[in-house]
Order: C-alpha cells, then structure tokens, then sequence
C-alpha cells in the first residue's frame, strides 16, 4: 500500500501562504501515518506490524485465565504473591495508558490545525487542486473520527483495567487475610504442641523416677516369680502329667465298677427288704429295673396259683416310698418302665385265693447316652419313626405293614406313604404312653391316643427309639402348654 496525499503544484501556490503550524505541537513519529482511502471517502488503516507484543486486552484475558486455572491448586502464600505480582502489572498497565491520553490530545490539536490549513487552501485553489485540498479535508475528518473511535476504545480498556485492579488489590487483601489467620492457626497449634510436649517430658521424667525408686522391688519379685515358675515346672514335666492322667483314669474305673457294684447292693438289700416282708416268697419279679426293658410276675415253684389265675395291679411310687400312684390299664403280668417311672420304685399287687402279696423294685434306672440323644433330636423341627401297627382302637390290627410316625413341633402324624392314618395336634385329650397290657414286645410299644375314639398301640423297632419317641413328643407337647401322659396319670 501506498501514501496518499494531494497533489500540490508549486508553481501555482506560494509557499508563503501555508500558515506555519505551532511551535507548541509535539509529534509522535517523524512519518505521516500511512491510510488507505476506500469507497465514500472511508479512510482505512494499513495492517502495521505488530513489534510490540499482544493487546493489553489480550494480556488481561490471559491473567485472568491462568488464574482461575491456578485457584484451586496453588496455596494461599502463592495467591496473595500472584495477586501482588498481577496487581503491580495493572499498576504498570494504568500507567501506560495515560501516557497514550497525551499523543491522543496531540492528535486532535495537531488534525484540527491541519483541517484549518486546507480550509484556507481550499479557498485559493480553483479546479483539480480544489478537489484534491477537498479529499484531503475528508481525510483528515475520517481521521478524527477514526482517532475518536480509538479514545473510546482506549477509554474502555482504561475501565477494565481499573476494574482488574480493583478486584486484585480486593483479592491481595483477602489473600493476605487468609494467610495471617492460617499463621495465627499455624501458631496456635505450634503452642499447643509445645504445651503437650512439655508435659509429656515431665511426665516421662516422673515415670523414670518412680521406675528407678521401684526398681528394687520389682527386681524381688521377679525373681520370687522366676523361682515359682521354675518350681511349677518341675512339677508339671510331661512324665508326671502323663501318670497323673493314668492315675484319673484308673479313679475313674474304679468309681464306676463301685457305683454299679452299689447299685446292686442296692437292689439285694431291697429286696432282702421285702423278702423278709414277705416270707412266703411265692412269686417274684423277673427283668432288669431299666428303660428298654420290662418286668415280668413268675411263681417261685409249682404249688402256688400260676399267673394266670392271679390279679395285678401296678403302682408308681416316689423315690423314698412314702407315698404311691396307681398306673391306670396297667393290671397284667407284664409291665414295662415308662420315663415317667425314672427315679421312681414300682410296685405291683398280686392277688391269689383272696391272698395279698405285694413286690417292689428299686428305682428305676435311665439309659446311658438317652439324654444326649434327645437333645440331639430335639435341634430338629420333626423326628420320624418306623412302626407297626398292632392293635387300633382295642383290637389287634392285621396289617403288618411298616409306618412312619412322625413327631413335630405342633403335631403327630401317623401314615404310610401318601396315605394319613392320624395327624393331631397336642391337645389336653391326647395321651401317649408306654404300652400297659400284655402285648409281644411290650418294651418296644407304645400307646397313643390321638382324640377321643382313636387311639393305636404301636410297636417300634427298639427300646430305644420307643423311649425316645415318648420323651420328645412329652417335650414338644410341654412347649405347647399341654401334659402329654398315660391315661389317670398325675403329673
């Protein structure tokens, strides 16, 4: 691009009629600045070089920029440093900026003196000459409106860049708060340690010196320990440990082989008791005085009534024999323990020929391992049985197909397969017992009636399992609030 200007001819103008401009005029640049003249007159100015670094704009944006980016992740010494930093470039910045307020009043004076001179060309000159000095006049007035725009925007810039220093010098304050309110903390936590320190020292002191004044004694009796400990040692070497257990072991056999040996004692002085009582000796009873197994009347020699032409009648009595029950339905022969007669002597009446004669047996005895069983079970929700049917409502069953009877918590149930024989719930009309008549297998049988009308006997497939049977439907029943026993029992 070039340098426009009008074309003067000197021949036809006198040079000595230019007014001369004022000596008071200072010029920034010794070069008229280079404009291009557009459509209507518009003057448009030449791209120039860019030698003095981005915009003040530019370099505000950027700092504000960084740091927002930089907020988050810098401490507080470093903001208030940026802030002071930042702050001392705005300063700078302001300061640049009223520099530029003095060429642009240099520009105006220096525009308006030279609009002047070619309104006093204008007039002199006739034809071309005319138009250019004209051209010119346009120029110089785009100029002034072009400078104009530039004091509104330099007037602008000069606002933000107040504003920026407002908010950093804000900022520098707030910073430098934060940061005498942190050492104030910082101090405040300095003392406290320190306080805490000091008193942790004099406390170690005082330890160290009731240690040092504690010292003998604790020495003594470490040493009283060391001796007792050495002493339990020679005391408890394996060897001896091993012969102490051998020696328990042994106790313990000789405890039992004496508890059963007492127990027979027991029973030949009872009935020594009743022997000498009862002198005629004309029956006995013949079983063991156990669970699981059952007692039986026989003569003791051929003269007298055979079983057959006798009547019996069973008794529960309490441990000391003070005082006796009659056990209903139970007036056969034949009889065997219930759990109810644990801990209890049994008596039976036996009449022949109008004569009375009464036997009585020890206590009788639990099974070894019954106990542990039960409870074993009772973890459960149910417990099935296998049975047999032998007798329904009296009568004797023909069927001898095997059945399941089930005891629940809430319920018996009797069935085989698919099909129900009897499922109650624990109700006061239920009753469930040992069997008490003469029936096979009596140590393995058991009475239940299940309501009114329905009752069975049923025969299981061991003692144990018919003892085990009675004992946790008896518990179940209990949680339920209902006594399960034989028929008349008192319980």
């Amino acid at each position: 691009m070039t340098k426009i200007s009008p074309e003067i001819e000197t021949n036809k103008m006198a040079m000595e009629a230019v007014p001369p401009v004022s000596a008071d005029v200072s010029f920034i640049s010794n070069s008229f600045p280079k404009y291009k003249l557009g459509a209507d007159h518009q003057v448009y100015d030449e791209p120039a070089e860019d030698n003095h670094g981005p915009s003040l704009k530019n370099v505000i944006e950027q700092e504000a920029s960084n740091l927002s980016d930089q907020h988050k992740r810098i401490s507080v010494r470093d903001l208030a440093t940026k802030f002071d930093k930042n702050l001392a470039a705005a300063a700078k910045l302001s300061n640049e900026a009223k520099l530029r307020e003095v060429p642009s009043l240099e520009g105006h004076v220096l525009l308006k003196k030279l609009r002047d001179a070619l309104e006093s060309l204008k007039g002199r000159f006739t034809g071309r000459n005319k138009e250019d000095v004209e051209k010119a006049i346009s120029m110089v007035e785009a100029l002034a409106i072009k400078l104009t725009q530039n004091e509104g925007e330099l007037i602008q810039e000069k606002f933000e860049v107040k504003r920026l220093v407002n908010f950093l010098k804000q900022a520098s304050e707030d910073a430098k708060k934060l940061v005498n309110q942190e050492k104030s903390f910082a101090c405040a936590e300095i003392e406290s340690a320190r306080s805490v320190v000091l008193r942790i020292g004099e406390a170690l002191e005082e330890q160290e010196k009731a240690i040092q004044a504690s010292k003998p004694q604790d020495v003594d009796g470490l040493v009283e320990e060391v001796q007792e400990a050495r002493r339990i040692r020679l005391l408890h070497q394996p060897s001896k440990v091993m012969a102490m257990e051998y020696e328990l072991r042994a106790l313990r056999d000789q405890i039992q082989e004496k508890s059963i040996f007492s127990i027979q004692l027991q029973k030949e002085l009872t009935m020594s008791k009743w022997d000498k009582e009862n002198k005629s000796h004309l029956y006995m009873l013949d079983g063991s005085e156990a669970l699981g197994s059952y007692l039986q009347v026989k003569p003791c020699s051929n003269e007298v009534p055979q079983v057959s032409q006798c009547s019996f009648q069973w008794y529960r009595l309490s441990s000391e024999g003070s005082w006796r029950e009659v056990i209903s339905g139970a007036n056969k022969s034949i009889y065997a323990p219930d759990p109810l007669d644990v801990g209890r002597m049994l008596q039976v009446d036996i009449v022949s020929n109008g004569k009375k004669l009464t036997l009585t047996t020890i206590p009788i005895q639990t099974v070894s391992g019954l106990g542990s069983h039960v409870e074993a079970l009772l973890r459960k929700s149910n417990t099935d049985f296998n049975v047999v049917i032998s007798q329904m409502n009296g009568k004797d069953h023909s069927s001898h197909s095997t059945h399941s009877f089930n005891v629940g918590r809430m319920r018996i149930k009797l069935c085989r397969g698919w099909i129900t024989k009897s499922r109650e719930i624990y109700s006061p009309t239920m009753q469930l017992c040992g069997v008490r008549s003469d029936v096979g297998n009596a140590a393995k049988a058991l009475f239940w009636q299940a309501r009114k009308g329905l009752s069975f006997v049923l025969t299981f497939e061991s003692e144990k399992d018919r003892n085990v049977a009675i004992m946790i439907a008896r518990k179940y029943a209990l949680d339920c609030n209902v006594v399960l026993a034989g028929p008349d029992d008192l319980v």
